[in-house]
């Protein structure tokens, strides 16, 4: 059975990339708005009722626009932007956190943002779990390749190869907080410090934690065993246990779609430093997106994938 994909905001960097994983796969069949009408609202909303799948890959007073266009009960989207994600009547899209089958059965599920993926990735288990206390005011900081920024992030770095390093976020309650609370059950928000390199893709979000100053809190082995357990059956999501003395991401990284997970701790087992590391249009935004819509079309959740 073939079913129909409608990607609103497909010419952006999300949608260029989700169009690219289903390329060539009998189960879907595209549709596409001529250029002359991409923008065009009346053409815009047939193809949202058209579809049996939507995917949003539009500023969020767009894709709330968008959803307000569906006028039947039968189309299912998927909403890359953060317009939906802490929304009532949303599910949202991290499969192997809020469970394959919630995925399965939604209507309308919120992608998950790039730098929350890792975040909720490495946190959430390990709070449900009980293993680290929900009250503890976390930290994150992250790096980013600068695609995740979109259009006009990505021409700016690249009209100016002299930027090596973009600290931003500075007032703070960035619009990925809310998110990231509430998945991991949190009695505080984080606080979050995102920044952008010169590379394209890729990314890296780590929790820094002082183990003996938090209640409660277990040991990095015991960590690393939770998460190791929390994904075992997980085909993208990897808890590497190997040590390893550095870290790095590579301007000439090629896409992929998985998420790798990663406990260092001090040797006396009072500090920890959990990380992640993906690909911010991988995982992170259009991988995610087609994961959701395999498990949302009944498919095997890895088809047209790269992990």
């Amino acid at each position: 059975m073939t079913r129909t994909v409608f990607i609103d905001g497909a010419v952006g960097t999300t949608g260029l990339e989700i169009a690219e994983r289903l390329v060539g796969r009998p189960e879907f069949h595209l549709i596409t708005l001529p250029e002359a009408r991409r923008k065009d609202d009346a053409a815009r909303a047939e193809a949202l009722n058209a579809a049996d799948f939507v995917i949003l890959c539009l500023p969020d007073d767009a894709a709330r626009a968008a959803v307000a266009m569906i006028a039947n009960d039968t189309t299912r989207v998927i909403d890359a932007s953060t317009a939906h994600r802490v929304a009532p009547g949303w599910t949202y899209g991290f499969p192997e956190v809020v469970g394959r089958e919630a995925i399965a059965a939604a209507a309308r599920v919120a992608n998950p943002g790039c730098y929350p993926t890792g975040f909720i990735g490495l946190l959430a288990p390990l709070v449900r779990a009980g293993l680290l206390p929900t009250d503890w005011p976390y930290t994150v900081n992250a790096v980013s390749g600068y695609s995740g920024g979109g259009k006009a992030l990505i021409e700016r770095f690249e009209a100016d190869p002299d930027i090596a390093f973009r600290d931003y976020g500075l007032a703070l309650g960035h619009k990925h907080i809310g998110e990231m609370q509430r998945l991991c059950g949190l009695a505080h928000p984080p606080v979050f410090a995102p920044a952008v390199i010169p590379a394209h893709r890729g990314m890296v979000v780590e929790i820094p934690l002082p183990l003996a100053a938090m209640p409660g809190a277990a040991g990095p082995d015991a960590l690393r065993d939770a998460l190791a357990s929390f994904y075992a059956d997980s085909p993208l999501v990897r808890v590497v246990a190997d040590p390893a003395d550095e870290l790095l991401l590579r301007r000439s990284a090629s896409p992929w779609d998985g998420l790798e997970l990663r406990v260092f701790g001090a040797a006396d087992g009072t500090q920890a430093r959990l990380i992640a590391v993906l690909d911010n249009l991988g995982k992170g935004a259009s991988g995610a997106a087609v994961q959701n819509l395999n498990l949302m079309a009944g498919l095997p959740e890895t088809s047209g994938l790269r992990d």
